[in-house]
């Protein structure tokens, strides 16, 4: 079974995450912990946090993927994970959530974004997660009633990522496209810079024969 990278292409302005689904079954296999019951106090009065907490994206995991009859794995690097995290920011992406990658939801909002860096140290760690370096964690508030009631009936068990991703492999076959075409045009330029000069000089030997014609 193929396994494919995906990363973003840079010169794509749509790639990259457009949003973060609530889903029952969570594509990268990691459940999020529930922030709830964690009493704050503002202005004396004790709420809820409604936080959701959890993966969005693990690197160099694999991840199943079928399309019709072709079925396959994709994964991220570390790096395309860390610039996913980064765009999804920079673009204000983080008021952008779904349900089941279906219907748009109001009141769900990323409100935290980081990078695991050290697994022993991470915030992650103190809340149960094992999870690889590299990993891209969030935190989202929950402040939609109908998701919070989901979420503590138990039907929505983690985070899965929305957006546009390229193939590496695709990519890099269309790079060398590209740079066969390039190196078969400067060939041509420099077959057409050689028939000039060919020409140019049996031109110059024309003259040079019809100038000493003239002077004998």
């Amino acid at each position: 079974m193929n396994i494919v990278e995906l990363i973003i292409d840079e010169k794509d302005e749509h790639s990259g995450i457009d949003a973060v689904s609530v889903v029952h079954s969570p594509a990268i296999e990691e459940n999020f912990v529930a922030l709830n019951k964690h009493e704050i106090q503002l202005k004396e009065v004790d709420t809820e946090k409604r936080l959701l907490m959890g993966a969005a994206l693990i690197p160099n995991k694999q991840i199943y993927r079928h399309n019709g009859k072709d079925e396959y794995y994709i994964f991220f690097s570390e790096k395309t994970v860390r610039q996913a995290s980064e765009l999804f920011l920079m673009r204000s992406n983080q008021n952008n959530a779904t349900y089941e990658h279906k219907d748009k939801l109001k009141g769900m909002s990323v409100v935290e974004s980081w990078i695991i860096e050290d697994k022993e140290q991470d915030k992650s760690k103190k809340y149960g997660f094992d999870l690889p370096v590299g990993t891209w964690m969030i935190s989202m508030k929950v402040n939609n009633d109908e998701v919070w009631n989901d979420v503590k009936e138990g039907k929505v068990k983690g985070f899965s990522i929305e957006g546009y991703f390229a193939d590496k492999y695709e990519m890099k076959i269309e790079q060398q496209q590209k740079d066969e075409i390039i190196n078969k045009l400067k060939e041509l330029l420099k077959w057409k810079s050689k028939l000039q000069l060919v020409s140019l000089g049996k031109h110059e030997r024309k003259d040079l024969n019809s100038t000493q014609k003239v002077q004998s």
